[in-house]
């Protein structure tokens, strides 16, 4: 099975970035199914790159049913260590226009529970912390790519998650703001937090593609805004991706996100069946042995 040692998941396009050689598409299967699709791994600039279409080839899987587990267990196979997710989101704020990029520090989750959102559970119980969602290393990595691609970069935001497929009423997005949130998206969790557990670093780049609904004087939110919003911004996607995968590769792992897991079990080693180590074992190895 080849390796790499940067992941991305995100639109399906997102792979044919120029001058990406030596392309393998690569099927794995993993404890929690198989992930939403093959993934291509390929080398830029002498750095292995897994590119993974979060939503299948063709989207073909609604936010609701993505085989999250399956997605980050995969990609941690291939020795992901950094791990990239291209995402389109809302705006719930004036000055986070269609088309800019965001590179959000925050989640909310205003997701409905139908997530398996941990590789944990039956018979081993693990608390990971998750007061910072995403890396500080790779957010900044991501925040100087996306500023020298050109794009109109905003530093920091609070990404509500909600259920979906459907979007937001208007009471929703105008409650959204309330609470603090920046940016509302589908995907983020539970995947930021399946990172952790894998002690990856993880960040999203959340491309605007509209206002939602909460903005009366703007059109609500509708597929055909965001697909047409999407397709100006893979242009973006690529040239940021292109700029920061070669940093990424170069970045010391001296940040907390690779060891989230040593000090978060609480079940008793003794207690923990020798079968379920096992079954992690790709992400518990070095801990349970």
């Amino acid at each position: 099975m080849p390796e790499a040692s940067v992941g991305v998941i995100g639109g399906s396009g997102l792979y044919d970035i120029e001058a990406l050689t030596d392309i393998e598409s690569v099927a794995i299967d993993t404890p929690f199914g198989s992930p939403s699709d093959t993934i291509t791994v390929g080398t830029l600039d002498g750095v292995r790159v897994a590119f993974l279409p979060r939503h299948g080839k063709g989207h073909r899987i609604s936010p609701s049913e993505l085989p999250s587990q399956a997605n980050v267990w995969a990609m941690k196979s291939l020795g992901v260590t950094h791990l990239i997710s291209v995402s389109a989101v809302g705006s719930l704020r004036e000055e986070l226009e269609p088309r800019h990029v965001v590179i959000p520090d925050q989640l909310l989750d205003r997701t409905k529970g139908v997530r398996p959102a941990s590789f944990f559970g039956n018979d081993i119980v693990v608390h990971i912390a998750f007061a910072e969602p995403y890396c500080p290393e790779l957010r900044r990595v991501m925040v100087q790519a996306a500023t020298e691609a050109g794009a109109t970069v905003h530093d920091g935001g609070t990404m509500v998650v909600m259920e979906g497929p459907q979007f937001s009423t208007r009471a929703e997005s105008n409650f959204y703001r309330q609470i603090g949130g920046d940016l509302i998206g589908m995907t983020a969790l539970p995947e930021a937090k399946l990172a952790r557990e894998a002690e990856m670093h993880y960040c999203t780049v959340a491309m605007v593609t509209d206002y939602d609904c909460w903005r009366e004087t703007e059109e609500c939110v509708t597929v055909d805004m965001v697909v047409a919003n999407m397709q100006a911004n893979v242009g973006t996607s690529k040239a940021i991706l292109r700029t920061a995968i070669p940093r990424i590769a170069a970045l010391a792992q001296e940040c907390a996100c690779d060891s989230a897991l040593a000090d978060a079990f609480i079940t008793q080693r003794d207690a923990i069946p020798p079968e379920r180590i096992e079954e992690l074992r790709l992400i518990v190895g070095k801990y349970l042995t």
